[in-house]
C-alpha cells in the first residue's frame, strides 16, 4: 500500500512530526537499576504515563534502550500536552446532564 503524494496547493498541509508520545507500557520492578534510571530521566515514574520529548539523538537512544517498556508516537507540536492539560483533559466535566426521564416520556 502506496501513499499518494500530497497534492501541490492543498488548503491543509500536514504538520511535520517534531516530539515523541512516550508513555510506559510495561512495570520496570525488577529490571536493572541503568533501566529505571533511564525512565526516570525521560520523566516516566509510573505505568501508563505518557510524557512528550522533541526529537533528539539523546532522546531517541534512550527510547532504544526502553523499547521493550514503552510505546512511541511521532506527533506534531500541536499535539504535545502539558501535565496540566493531560489532566484536565482527562477530567469528567462539571455537572451533569439528564439523559432520560421516566415522568416525561419521548415521543
Amino acid at each position: 500500500a502506496t501513499a499518494a503524494p500530497p497534492q501541490n496547493g492543498s488548503a491543509s498541509q500536514a504538520e511535520p512530526n517534531t516530539h515523541f508520545r512516550i508513555t510506559l507500557r510495561r512495570s520496570a520492578i525488577s529490571l536493572a537499576a541503568n533501566i529505571k534510571g533511564t525512565l526516570a530521566s525521560l520523566g516516566i515514574h509510573r505505568r501508563f504515563q505518557t510524557v512528550y520529548h522533541p526529537h533528539s539523538p539523546e532522546v531517541a537512544g534512550k527510547i532504544l534502550a526502553v523499547k521493550e517498556l514503552v510505546a512511541v508516537e511521532n506527533v506534531p507540536a500541536s499535539a504535545v500536552r502539558t501535565k496540566t492539560e493531560q489532566r484536565r483533559e482527562r477530567k469528567a466535566p462539571r455537572g451533569y446532564a439528564v439523559v432520560g426521564s421516566r415522568l416525561q416520556p419521548e415521543i
